[in-house]
């Protein structure tokens, strides 16, 4: 009879705050928790016999090992790729990813700092125009490789490389903020991201002169954050999730822009002011803010029986001009 590998069930969680007009991540210093020169997002065991639900095993690790205490958290996917935590003679892990939101007001963190996500993805921030490094790097290197034939490995996929390039890339066609995730595994398959290259996947060895395109991660700490990334962003249009960012009170300015942090997509001020009044989401508190430097701003707060008397209450905003 074969000997069966042991697992063992862990918790990783992508942390999400929005300060100075940009995303945040928690990410564990580096060196740490076994993450080696790279970053990693806090993660923990599971223990079942201490936890009642997963979730109640995330919000006490992360409180305990932080002071964070979570806002909204919502469930991911389980990655349990072999080789992701490489250990040849231990237990495999399977990890449960979780995307959290929280207004990051916090003390001192422990053992643990912000990190902008757009670090890890710089090719995900439109706000100042296409990103530079798609045009210099990113997109000749993947026209590259869609023009060469498939390895006899490959799996058989519904679409041809250079339909997947305009799917995911938008080359020849339209971007999609939502498509983190497969952005990513593209740029993982054409050996691209330094984590193909830790993983010994062939196709890195094409490029032995490839510069850092974003910030590598641990393990694959970089995929669970695209998939973090790509969910929040899909979540906006039908969810009032934008709220768990935002302090009590706020101005409309304040939360368009934390609204394009989130997309990296700038929007129409005018039509994100119309849609966010006329859809309910808001009510004036009376205040005003001079923190504005210039004429004093309305205070709005999130108005939650919007939940109540819409089934989708979200933002579905298009990407404009301010």
């Amino acid at each position: 009879m074969a000997a069966t590998t042991p697992i063992e069930l862990g918790l990783n969680a992508a942390i999400v705050t929005v300060r100075d007009q940009q995303p945040q991540i928690l990410v564990v210093r580096q060196g740490t928790a076994g993450s080696g020169d790279w970053d990693a997002l806090p993660f923990g065991p599971f223990s079942p016999r201490a936890h009642r639900t997963l979730e109640i095993g995330l919000r006490e690790w992360v409180q305990r090992q932080t002071a964070i205490e979570l806002g909204y958290v919502e469930q991911l996917y389980a990655f349990g790729d072999r080789g992701r935590h490489a250990e040849p003679d231990g237990a495999h892990m399977l990890s449960i990813g979780y995307l959290a939101l929280t207004r990051g007001e916090t003390a001192e963190l422990l053992g643990s700092h912000w990190s902008p996500w757009y670090a890890y993805f710089p090719w995900e921030d439109w706000r100042g125009g296409k990103p530079d490094i798609l045009s210099s790097e990113i997109e000749p290197r993947l026209k590259a490789w869609a023009g060469q034939s498939p390895g006899p490995n490959e799996p058989i996929r519904p679409l041809r490389r250079a339909e997947r390039l305009r799917v995911s890339f938008g080359i020849d066609g339209g971007w999609d903020e939502e498509r983190v995730l497969e952005r990513y595994e593209l740029l993982y398959e054409a050996g691209l991201v330094a984590e193909a290259a830790q993983d010994g996947r062939q196709a890195a060895k094409r490029w032995p002169d490839l510069p850092e395109l974003g910030r590598p991660m641990a393990f694959d700490h970089r995929r669970i954050l695209a998939t973090a990334m790509g969910r929040l962003r899909g979540k906006l249009k039908y969810r009032p999730v934008v709220f768990e960012l935002m302090p009590p009170e706020f101005t409309l300015y304040d939360l368009q822009k934390t609204v394009e942090a989130i997309s990296g997509t700038l929007l129409h001020k005018q039509n994100f002011r119309r849609l966010v009044e006329h859809g309910g989401l808001v009510e004036p508190t009376g205040n005003v803010s001079t923190a504005t430097g210039g004429r004093p701003a309305r205070l709005y707060r999130f108005r939650r029986e919007v939940v109540l008397e819409r089934p989708a209450p979200g933002l579905r905003v298009k990407a404009g001009r301010g």
